[in-house]
């Protein structure tokens, strides 16, 4: 939770000593950092509104200015469980919620009622009100649908009477934060336009992805309609999970692009293709911001092919990275040495043996040839070992011979055209999609790679989930509570993403990029840049007036002007400022 305090000493703020009006007054100091800037958006989203329209209730706080706090909670850095009281105590309620109360309002069984209450409404149909605001208001691009799941992990003992009804179960499951001995829940997700998420659900802590990709795909029709979102109007992202033959079966006509699994001979194929081919396409730099000498960062070539799957036919998009797969040649290597080993073993038991006629020698050296791995070849050669007479010999006599032995001398070469090949495909992926060539939703080549690049912020946005300075792990017992606590978790990320989207959008039109970490210029703000910019940001209040402790500094103006939003929005509660 981010500390704050109350000044009470004017002689403490000195260009204020001057004003002897206010010195009879108390003056309160808040450090509000970066929330106003997330109030804002919420404002701008409607997200109050959203709620209070769906959820009724006849308490003090409404349910609209409870999730809200939920929100600003979560990106202040809090401790693990939500404690809204504890938080707001220590703020301008006014300035951030709207209103003014008592903290007190939003005590822990105020906060229980509203979360009850947002899983009777449906918290997935407050999302989506959300959501569809979010869009029409930054008009989302919808083109590229990306889904990925993760797992939640939770403390504690979540059993409840077995003649209740859950919306899902928490239990042991495969982890993805290696934790099996926790329970958890898996959390799915749709994103679209750089990971603003759209749709997101709790599942049963052991769903499978497989599983949970077939329930998607019969749902995604109904998920994106309130978006205006006509079907085959978009492209279906996913990971490796997705291209098996019975979910390949489950797409129909959908539209995909999915990482090939290496499991399949065709993917092996058409990577050795790919390589012996040489017809490679520049895939270009992928990475933000541009690389420089130091970090030159990794190219990509693109070759595509065509691949038949249970009589379908399909696009195969090989794609070969300048850095490669460090996994894969780490592999590589150690089949590399393993080769090696075992092929120096039987070069030295070979070279111990002795033939008394040079045919044994000659097929022993030619069975040790045949031992020849892919990495390595052995070269042998047969070499005479003349046996001498016993005594010793005269100095002017030659030593005479008096038996011929045979033995094998070799060495150990590596195939160097092979392991050149191997090297090759180490770095090589391959990605499968239906996407047509042409119309509004063609992907050539390098566009396939560049729409499955932004996969990775769908997992970025899990990061954000599970980040312990944004949400640690949850505590709960009652499955309904995470459910609506998940809500606020969802909104958030959707919030911070959407700020995220602006400020790149902001960059790209106007030119200058913004200052980002150790002061240097980027072209690809994020979110987590504008709250370290923001971090002190105290506001001062004396009855209704307020004004910052210190003025913005160069850097905060330039990033308000890329969100958009007034200097003011710092200091004035949103009900006087305009939407």
């Amino acid at each position: 939770m981010v500390s704050s305090h109350k000044r009470r000493e004017v002689a403490r703020i000195p260009y204020m000593e001057s004003d002897v009006s206010l010195m009879p007054h108390e003056i309160e100091a808040s450090q509000v950092q970066h929330l106003p800037i997330v109030r804002a958006y919420a404002d701008k989203m409607g997200l109050v509104e959203v709620v209070n329209q769906r959820v009724a209730t006849e308490m003090e706080v409404d349910p609209g200015t409870i999730v809200l706090g939920l929100v600003l909670d979560t990106v202040s850095g809090r401790s693990p469980l939500y404690r809204l009281e504890e938080f707001f105590a220590q703020q301008d309620t006014e300035l951030l919620l709207g209103k003014e109360f008592s903290p007190h309002a939003l005590n822990d069984d105020t906060v229980g009622r509203v979360l009850d209450r947002l899983f009777e409404v449906g918290t997935m149909k407050i999302f989506t009100a959300c959501a569809v605001r979010a869009d029409t208001r930054w008009r989302l691009d919808k083109h590229s649908v990306h889904f990925d799941t993760t797992s939640m992990r939770v403390y504690g003992d979540s059993r409840l009477p077995e003649e209740r009804a859950l919306p899902f179960t928490i239990t042991h499951g495969y982890s993805k934060d290696k934790r099996p001995d926790l329970q958890q829940f898996v959390l799915s997700m749709l994103c679209v336009d750089h990971a603003v998420p759209i749709w997101g659900q709790p599942e049963d802590g052991n769903a499978s992805d497989k599983t949970l990709h077939t329930t998607i795909l019969s749902e995604i029709a109904q998920i994106l309609a309130p978006h205006g979102v006509e079907p085959r109007a978009y492209i279906y992202i996913a990971d490796a999970a997705l291209g098996t033959e019975d979910k390949l079966a489950a797409l129909g006509d959908t539209l995909f692009i999915s990482r090939f699994p290496a499991t399949y001979n065709e993917c092996a194929r058409v990577i050795q293709e790919a390589v012996t081919h040489e017809t490679w396409g520049e895939g270009g730099l992928l990475a933000q911001p541009q690389p420089t000498p130091p970090r030159p960062g990794a190219s990509y070539k693109t070759y595509e092919s065509a691949v038949t799957l249970d009589g379908k036919p399909y696009r195969a998009v090989v794609v070969q990275s300048s850095a490669q797969d460090k996994r894969r040649l780490k592999r590589l290597d150690r089949a590399l040495q393993a080769s090696a080993v075992t092929l120096r073993a039987a070069v030295q038991g070979a070279e111990k043996q002795e033939y008394f006629c040079r045919a044994d020698a000659e097929a022993a050296a030619e069975a040790l040839r045949a031992r020849q791995t892919d990495s390595h070849q052995i070269a042998v050669t047969v070499e005479e070992r003349p046996q001498d007479g016993k005594g010793r010999p005269s100095p002017r006599t030659p030593r005479q011979v008096k038996a011929m032995r045979y033995g094998l001398t070799s060495s150990l070469r590596e195939h160097s055209a092979n392991l050149a090949t191997k090297r090759a495909e180490a770095g090589g992926f391959v990605w499968l999609t239906n996407g047509p060539q042409e119309g509004p939703l063609a992907h050539g080549a390098g566009e396939v790679l560049k729409a499955y690049q932004e996969q990775y912020g769908v997992e970025q946005n899990f990061g954000f989930l599970k980040a312990p300075l944004i949400v640690n792990s949850l505590f709960l017992k009652k499955p309904e509570r995470i459910e609506a606590l998940g809500l606020g978790l969802l909104l958030a990320l959707l919030i911070w993403r959407v700020m995220e989207r602006t400020m790149r959008a902001h960059v790209d039109a106007t030119g200058p990029p913004l200052t980002g970490w150790e002061k240097k210029k980027t072209t690809r703000p994020t979110a987590f840049m504008m709250v370290t910019k923001f971090a002190g940001l105290i506001v001062l209040r004396v009855e209704q007036q307020r004004q910052l402790a210190q003025p913005f500094s160069a850097v905060q103006r330039q990033y308000l002007t890329a969100l958009g939003l007034p200097a003011a929005c710092c200091t004035t509660p949103s009900s006087m400022l305009p939407t």
